[in-house]
């Protein structure tokens, strides 16, 4: 018989009730327990909707429950530190989401996490096959020599009461979506950049920032260019090019979990792609993925995928972007 985690959810956060909450409840190896939410109505609803048999009013209530292992954390960005913390502290582990923090300097309070308790930041990216696959192509060397990636990640919001466009409380685009397109360059080129360049442009009136440009150099020869946008037109793309060959991966970011995905790989030749290799993924959920590897490294049979180191690092990225707009200069990671 599977050993299972016991999951515990933070709050009724839509990404949680529509994307992952529902994607562990698919793990062979996970069970969801309980949800909480500050109104104890919201999360006896919730829990309902998704048949989960425990529903709390505070989010104290749900990190006493002695039968939850995980904490799931999906709350707004300046709210995953701090309740990250006090879940460890009351003995669970965390699946938090993306960014980690606000800031590094927010970030480097997770070293405070109690000694053995799992902490990680929701880059489900990292669980796909089609991105595990594409990191296998590049380390093949079909593509020669990698040296550059570019990718894009846009969507139109202009609500003002969605929390993505919230400056006070860590919305934006950078932070919100720019951090995939991080992730992407330091999975794929398996190191850290350097130094970054951005060029941000702010809504007048949230003070978020709606669109930026940010050029990173990993040293060595090797950059990443991405661009994000949270008001224009919906897209995602993330191509890498080597010296032998180009890869791109249709659907980075937000891979359907019912349908197969495909990675082009191509030489350039003929150069409108029409003899491009189209490898098919199968259909596959990456939020259960991610809550299948976390659970595994949970019960110990397998070592922490990632954890607050490589969060930290992320967020010396996202710091470095920010600290260029202001200067309009490169600045170290």
């Amino acid at each position: 018989m599977t050993k299972k985690v016991r999951w515990g959810i933070l709050s009724t956060a839509n990404i949680g009730m529509a994307k992952v909450t529902p994607a562990i409840q698919k793990a062979e190896n996970c069970e969801v327990v309980a949800i909480a939410s500050r109104d104890l109505g919201k999360a006896r609803e919730a829990a309902d909707k998704l048949g989960i048999a425990k529903a709390y009013g505070s989010y104290e209530e749900l990190f006493a429950d002695p039968d939850i292992d995980v904490i799931y954390n999906p709350l707004p960005n300046h709210l995953h530190v701090p309740m990250t913390l006090a879940a460890t502290r009351a003995g669970k582990h965390v699946l938090c989401e993306k960014p980690i923090a606000i800031t590094a300097k927010e970030a480097e309070e997770l070293r405070q996490v109690p000694a053995g308790r799992l902490v990680m930041e929701a880059f489900m990216i990292r669980f796909h096959p089609q991105w595990q696959r594409a990191r296998e192509i590049i380390r093949s060397g079909e593509l020669g020599e990698v040296r550059a990636i570019d990718a894009v990640f846009s969507y139109f919001n202009a609500n003002p009461d969605n929390v993505r466009n919230q400056a006070d409380i860590g919305g934006g685009g950078i932070l919100d979506i720019g951090c995939y397109p991080i992730t992407s360059g330091r999975f794929l080129f398996e190191s850290e950049p350097q130094r970054v360049v951005s060029l941000v442009e702010r809504d007048p009136n949230f003070g978020t920032d709606r669109l930026a440009s940010v050029l990173m150099d990993f040293g060595g020869g090797k950059r990443l260019s991405f661009t994000c946008s949270t008001q224009l037109a919906p897209h995602q793309r993330v191509q890498v090019f080597g010296t032998k060959g180009k890869l791109e991966i249709v659907i980075p970011f937000n891979a359907p979990p019912n349908e197969r995905t495909a990675i082009l790989v191509d030489t350039g030749s003929p150069i409108d792609g029409s003899l491009a290799r189209r490898e098919i993924l199968p259909a596959c959920d990456q939020y259960t993925e991610q809550a299948s590897a976390f659970a595994k490294a949970v019960l110990g049979e397998i070592p922490a995928p990632y954890g607050v180191d490589d969060a930290i690092a992320s967020m010396k990225v996202l710091d470095a972007i920010f600290a260029s707009e202001k200067s309009g200069a490169w600045e170290r990671v």
